[in-house]
């Protein structure tokens, strides 16, 4: 998942109600479609489901059947029904214990996502200095916690130039890249190069050889992640009933595209077994690059799509940490320290606590001897974490639809049991696979990939929002949102 949706909109009960004094500004299904895409669709993932050639096509399409569709079609309904994001919809169907717990679990994931989304910066930015560093642990630890420091040192700056960057970063960092990638895998396959993953009708499924062998699908939950946020525009839409499911299709497609093509040309060039997930796109550039005679442009692309990384990381930096202490201030789930903003409007206390963790688990990398290995480890615990929230928000729109069916609602959900039935189901599942290490990294110990995975889970998921709950006082909320005397 590229994480690069509008952070206020993570926020969860932050958003106001809309004026009806301001005119509606409405837009295009296509034009819905775009931004749904681009909120969506990343380069990123492209090496690890490369590892599975042309089984990659089957492997993006179930995920996408089963857990894009009935996500996007359910926050559509939820978010053109009851204004205020997750927390808003978790808390009027279950209360708002579980609300604070979907919301702490968007904030909570990014915990884990920025040490794997800056291991990948590591590695590709590797190819710009030497290669050989793109599975260096220790060097991968310095980037991870330089490049955070100096994202959290920036944001609470209040730099609103940032805020371009992620747009930018789609195009520079996601589109140009892909085509390239792409052109150069048809024009390698076209001069009769034969390609390094087989091609043919019986490889569309993965081979099985038990649940290991299908376990980097879990990350296909993750690349999806978000589809969902571009609910909230459904209301901007003339026609929504018929134009959003429109988009929806129309944005799956393309999505699926940018997803599917890149994975496929990186196949085309690169043996899975000499594939690094964190650096095989930079692998099958460079290996393009070289077979066309122009290997300086490995360092050009390189920097596009480091640039893009860090572009979308600085986006959405402070979105997450911002909702989650707004709300804190209004509901007193946070310990006050916690709920502090800087003088440009920026949660630096909560973020500063979410860098120790980060930092904690950069460090890691530094005593790794597989920095692909650590790199998937983490990329699970961050999927996992967010699958909790999704399946408090497919339990909260049959719950809605049942205990208020008066409320309107822009879109309405066809089927919706059966809909959201079918992402709760592949969310679960997709939960329970994470804990299966995959084939691909099975040198090292079962005991320490559960211990990790399962301990990321079972502490940033679970024990950490548990506690906040447990131990949250009414002292806690600020006192601009305390009930004035005169008032009780």
């Amino acid at each position: 998942m590229t994480i690069t949706d509008e952070p206020e909109q993570n926020g969860a009960g932050t958003l106001p109600e809309p004026d009806p004094a301001i005119p509606r500004q409405f837009i295009s299904w296509v034009t819905l479609a775009l931004m749904t895409t681009a909120s969506v669709a990343s380069l990123r993932p492209s090496p690890s489901m490369a590892i599975y050639g042309l089984a990659a096509v089957f492997l993006y399409l179930l995920p996408a059947v089963v857990f894009l569709l009935p996500t996007a079609l359910v926050g559509a309904e939820l978010a053109s029904g009851w204004s205020g994001g997750i927390y808003r919809w978790v808390s009027e169907a279950l209360g708002k214990p579980l609300g604070f717990v979907a919301v702490w679990c968007q904030f909570a994931m990014t915990i884990a996502y920025y040490p794997s989304l800056l291991a990948y910066v590591a590695s590709t930015f590797a190819y710009v200095i030497h290669p050989s560093l793109a599975e260096n642990g220790l060097y991968v630890a310095i980037v991870i916690v330089v490049i955070y420091w100096t994202g959290v040192w920036v944001t609470c700056r209040g730099t609103k130039t940032v805020a371009g960057l992620s747009s930018l970063g789609l195009i520079i960092g996601t589109l140009v890249p892909g085509v390239v990638l792409v052109v150069l895998g048809v024009v390698f396959l076209g001069q009769g190069n034969a390609s390094a993953a087989p091609m043919s009708t019986d490889h569309w499924l993965p081979p099985w050889t038990g649940l290991a062998s299908l376990v980097l699908i879990v990350n296909n939950f993750l690349s999806y992640a978000g589809m969902e946020m571009n609910g909230v525009h459904v209301s901007s839409l003339r026609h929504p009933r018929a134009e959003y499911p429109r988009s929806i299709f129309l944005a799956t497609g393309l999505v699926l595209l940018i997803f599917i093509l890149p994975a496929l040309a990186i196949s085309w060039v690169m043996p899975s077994g000499q594939l690094s997930l964190t650096a095989g796109l930079m692998q099958a550039f460079q290996a393009f690059f070289d077979h066309f005679h122009i290997g300086w442009m490995t360092k050009v692309v390189g920097i596009m799509l480091v640039m893009a990384a860090l572009g979308g990381m600085l986006t959405w930096l402070a979105g997450p940490a911002k909702g989650l202490v707004t709300l804190s201030r209004q509901e007193g789930y946070l310990p006050p320290f916690l709920q502090k903003f800087n003088k440009a409007g920026v949660p630096r206390n909560i973020m500063v606590a979410q860098g120790a963790i980060t930092t904690l688990i950069g460090v890691l990398y530094a005593f790794s001897d597989d920095v692909s290995s650590a790199y998937w480890m983490f990329s699970v615990i961050t999927v996992q974490i967010y699958l909790i929230a999704y399946l408090l928000m497919f339990v909260a729109v049959v719950r809605l639809r049942k205990s208020q069916p008066r409320v309107e609602r822009g879109f309405v959900v066809p089927a919706v049991t059966l809909v959201a039935g079918v992402g709760f189901v592949a969310s679960v599942l997709a939960l329970a696979i994470g804990f299966v290490p995959p084939d691909q990294f099975g040198k090292g110990p079962l005991w320490r990939y559960l211990l990790i995975v399962g301990g990321g889970l079972l502490v940033l998921g679970v024990l950490a929002p548990a506690a906040f709950l447990k131990f949250r006082k009414p002292g806690w909320i600020h006192p601009d949102h305390r009930p004035s005397r005169s008032a009780a």
